[in-house]
């Protein structure tokens, strides 16, 4: 009797011990959650991966766990993976871009969303009456200021432009926010700017050369999905056209466009990586919130300053 008594005494104490390690031991599972597959996007994914590893997360050395969903610009798609991944409870949620953002954020109130390539909240239409986001929202936005100086950059390198144009689609917040404040831009400068809706990457085509048919002088491409998923199409249109494309996303520089001011993709999401190692780090968001993004640059394509005749200065980076 006395020896069953100190059996189960050690076993129990070796069962607890077990289940102690084991949740201290867990391994943290990260959701991912991409709106569509984009060149642009990705790499705002890559630097927030790296940033994961450089702390210590890597699936790799087996202390992370990643769950990737990749909704291919599909919203039915969009809210199925991130119901998975709340089903999964993952420690967290990483949203990528806008819609991903605000779907994460509308689905869940408890686990941490940390978004990146998404607008400060407000513009995102995510703060309550009294102005405050989301509890469960961290991570790193951007404001609209950054369009007047893109903006400012196509009357630097072609002063004697009059006349941009741009395409739009309703149903992303970021592309008409982003619409408004490049029109209240134009009209501070004295420039007409031609603008048409797009629905998806299937019209873009007739779009854009429908806008080019308007005499257009240069083409502004938004931060927009649809434009980001067709940006090769933009450009061949433009290039064919004689029609220079500026942005205001370094990514799209890589594919085409003449120049942009704006933010470093991989740096956003590398910032946005740093918050959620913090958060897997200490088990708490203590201190975190969403924050503006802290790496902006000038950058041009030199191939496209060849074709256009445009000479960029000391204070702009070469990208190819």
């Amino acid at each position: 009797m006395m020896f069953r008594k100190i059996f189960l005494f050690v076993f129990s104490i070796l069962i607890s011990v077990s289940c102690h390690t084991a949740t201290e031991n867990k391994i943290p599972v990260v959701g991912f959650l991409d709106l569509l597959q984009d060149e642009t996007l990705a790499n705002a994914k890559k630097g927030f991966f790296v940033a994961l590893k450089e702390h210590g997360f890597s699936p790799a050395d087996k202390t992370l766990e990643i769950i990737y969903r990749n909704a291919q610009n599909d919203q039915p798609v969009l809210l199925q993976s991130c119901d998975y991944m709340i089903s999964k409870n993952v420690d967290l949620i990483a949203s990528n871009p806008t819609l991903s953002t605000i779907t994460a954020v509308q689905k869940t109130k408890t686990i941490p969303v940390f978004m990146m390539v998404s607008p400060r909240p407000d513009l995102a239409k995510l703060t309550d009456a009294n102005g405050k986001a989301p509890a469960n929202l961290f991570g790193v936005y951007e404001t609209l200021e950054y369009i007047d100086t893109s903006v400012m950059l196509i009357r630097q390198v072609f002063p004697s432009i009059k006349k941009i144009g741009t395409i739009f689609n309703q149903s992303e917040p970021q592309s008409v926010d982003a619409l408004q404040r490049i029109e209240m831009t134009c009209k501070s400068f004295g420039i007409e700017l031609e603008k048409l809706p797009v629905n998806n990457s299937s019209e873009t085509q007739l779009v854009v050369e429908a806008l080019l048919n308007k005499k257009i002088e240069a083409f502004f491409a938004l931060p927009d999905n649809t434009v980001f998923s067709s940006m090769e199409l933009i450009v061949r249109s433009c290039d064919r056209a004689g029609i220079p494309v500026f942005t205001s996303e370094e990514g799209l520089v890589k594919r085409g466009a003449i120049a942009a001011f704006g933010a470093d993709m991989y740096a956003w999401g590398h910032q946005a990586g740093e918050q959620a190692a913090q958060f897997l780090a200490t088990k708490s968001t203590s201190g975190l919130k969403p924050e503006i993004v802290q790496v902006r640059r000038r950058v041009y394509n030199p191939e496209k300053a060849g074709k256009f005749g445009a000479t960029f200065g000391s204070g702009f980076i070469a990208v190819q």
